[in-house]
């Protein structure tokens, strides 16, 4: 996709982005997704769950996308971006923030490829982040 492209953002976007990233395997199921590096997740698609409530309808939200960060400063600040990023008390002290899918078209490109970029180097070897990134 072209950064200038005014199509939203969606889950091929997810995909793309993290599966260009090096040593990214995809995992789960084609409805949920897991995105790993040295066997660890970075980005995935949770299964419905009661701390995440859709406060129109009740019901559990079945869309969320659960996306790592390096620590507690970079989810306040991500989360200060208000939304469509959002956590639940579940991931009180736990370094990843939420998004649903359904609202994917709301970000950014480039905010979303950074957002995956910084999780994935959360969980790639120091030298492969070092050799992506410098």
């Amino acid at each position: 996709m072209s950064t200038s492209d005014p199509r939203p953002v969606d889950r091929d976007d997810v995909d793309g982005i993290a599966m260009a990233l090096p040593e990214v395997t995809r995992g789960g199921t084609a409805e949920r997704p897991s995105y790993d590096v040295n066997g660890k997740s970075f980005v995935h698609w949770r299964e419905p769950r009661k701390d995440a409530v859709d406060p129109d309808t009740g019901e559990r939200m079945d869309d969320v996308i659960c996306v790592t960060v390096p620590g507690e400063d970079d989810k306040q600040s991500i989360l200060q971006l208000g939304e469509p990023w959002f956590t639940t008390p579940h991931f009180d002290g736990y370094p990843a923030v939420l998004v649903r899918e359904r609202d994917l078209g709301r970000l950014d490109y480039l905010e979303l490829a950074e957002i995956i970029t910084d999780a994935w180097a959360t969980k790639a070897p120091k030298k492969l982040v070092k050799q992506h990134l410098g």
